[in-house]
């Protein structure tokens, strides 16, 4: 499961750096800024729920149990 975010988190990142890089001169149009945002959004669910995983094995529980959680509630966290 982890090697599968990982190469969620891989994909999500190639796609975000390939949409910066093609639009780096002329600016992103609105279709691109919202697709930016989602792949921000995804990566961070995807972050969380790695993160969960880990803190999970680490207290001994079947890192199984972690679970998605939504963007609004990933996006709510702060450093």
């Amino acid at each position: 499961m982890d090697d599968d975010l990982h190469r969620r988190v891989d994909a999500l990142v190639a796609e975000e750096h390939a949409l910066r890089t093609s639009r780096s001169g002329d600016g992103l149009d609105e279709q691109d800024r919202t697709r930016l945002r989602e792949l921000e959004e995804r990566l961070d669910m995807t972050w969380d729920l790695l993160r969960q995983r880990q803190a999970r094995r680490e207290a001994g529980m079947d890192p199984a149990g972690a679970t998605e959680r939504r963007a609004d509630v990933v996006e709510g966290y702060t450093n």
